[in-house]
């Protein structure tokens, strides 16, 4: 920890939060420049979806490999390091001239992704007062919040009029900006060099981890299967005015911020559990009006609000890995965007596979139904192996 005063900090903090708006602008625009680059590059939906998955998939595969390798290293360095890579994948996917030089630039731009978000947020928390930690970290998720509202509209509203390959070319020139704040306003606190960089890996062996990133990676699919067809289906199925998809894509935004605030309260009322249960049983009602109200422009925008008001699951499940993971916060952290970043993969997946096999565009919220009552069956069984532990002890002891 920093002997820095906050007051000295809130830049530093800020630099982080701007990467997070960056990560989740990339991320979140993405679905909606869907039929963008698709009409472009001459894909079918089912294919752009793959580029999204794709981007998910680095995800997941990155967030192991940064946690281990920022083990030892100076948190300040390693941020900017992370986030100045993100942002050249981005921009060199803002330049790619066909479908699989596109999806690779998509999975090396994930890479970093975990990594950065786990890391930043660790960092902003113990770079404060004991009693500020969770100040720190939620004012860096702040920066995800914020892009869902203002920046992943505007990269639609660019999509839409001047190209979607500045969609792209915008976060990644902010990720950049980020980098270089992070290095110049961000206090030099040093690494731990007396870190294990694979004790971080104790996590992955941890059933009880394993079992709650399992919950988010099949439970939250459901919320991608819809979303990411979303702008799609807007324009295939309604005569929409142009201002529509900017518009939902807010709207998405502001009820993704008012279902994390109340997560967060019913989580403390209600504990991890029933409250993931709770948060699972809203998305699937939320992704059943989906499917419904498909074909009315007004009804879908109000449903892009309502699926984002209700997928709150990831602060339950956040409160869980903290409660099980033990000494291997970095990696639990880290793990926590993979496994729904995996979810991100999962249902554009399923959902554009539906959409192939002309099951038409209210099928991506069957499969999101479908999908987050596995994850409820997933949080079941969680809880059934956790009791078995638990008596098991009880009876050797």
């Amino acid at each position: 920890m920093t002997d820095t005063p906050s007051r000295d900090l809130r830049p530093a903090i800020l630099a982080l939060a701007l990467g997070a708006f960056a990560i989740g602008t990339s991320e979140f625009s993405a679905m909606g420049l869907l039929p963008f680059f698709a009409g472009d590059l001459g894909l079918s939906e089912s294919q752009a979806g793959h580029v999204i998955s794709a981007y998910a998939i680095g995800v997941v595969v990155g967030a192991p490999i940064t946690s281990m390798m920022g083990a030892k290293l100076p948190r300040r360095r390693f941020l900017a390091a992370l986030m100045a890579f993100y942002g050249v994948m981005n921009l060199a996917a803002a330049v790619m001239p066909g479908f699989a030089s596109l999806t690779g630039a998509r999975f090396l731009a994930g890479l970093p992704h975990g990594g950065f978000l786990g890391v930043a947020m660790l960092y902003a928390a113990d770079a404060l007062p004991l009693g500020q930690r969770a100040r720190g970290a939620a004012q860096v998720i702040l920066g995800l919040t914020v892009a869902n509202i203002v920046g992943v509209p505007l990269a639609g509203w660019m999509g839409q009029v001047i190209g979607w390959r500045w969609g792209f070319a915008m976060p990644g020139a902010i990720a950049l900006a980020s980098a270089w704040a992070i290095l110049r306003l961000a206090p030099r606190v040093g690494g731990n060099p007396h870190a294990r960089p694979w004790d971080e890996l104790a996590a992955l062996s941890n059933p009880r981890v394993l079992w709650t990133l399992a919950v988010g990676a099949i439970g939250f699919g459901g919320l991608f299967s819809v979303y990411a067809f979303m702008t799609a289906a807007i324009l295939a199925t309604t005569e929409a005015p142009p201002y529509v998809i900017p518009l939902t894509l807010a709207v998405f935004g502001i009820g993704g911020t008012l279902g994390t605030w109340a997560a967060g309260r019913y989580t403390e009322w209600l504990g991890t559990d029933r409250a993931a249960y709770l948060s699972l049983a809203a998305m699937a009602v939320t992704q059943g009006f989906a499917a419904l109200v498909v074909g009315s422009w007004p009804l879908m925008v109000v449903s892009s609000f309502l699926i984002a008001a209700g997928a709150g699951l990831v602060i339950p499940l956040q409160t869980r890995l903290m409660e099980v993971a033990g000494r291997a916060q970095n990696m639990a952290a880290a793990m926590n965007h993979a496994a729904f970043n995996a979810a991100n993969a999962l249902g554009p997946f399923l959902g554009g596979l539906a959409l192939a096999a002309g099951w038409g565009w209210r099928a991506p919220g069957v499969v999101g139904i479908a999908l987050t009552a596995a994850g409820a069956l997933v949080l079941t069984l969680a809880r059934r192996q956790e009791r078995k532990a638990r008596a098991r002890a009880a009876t050797s002891g």
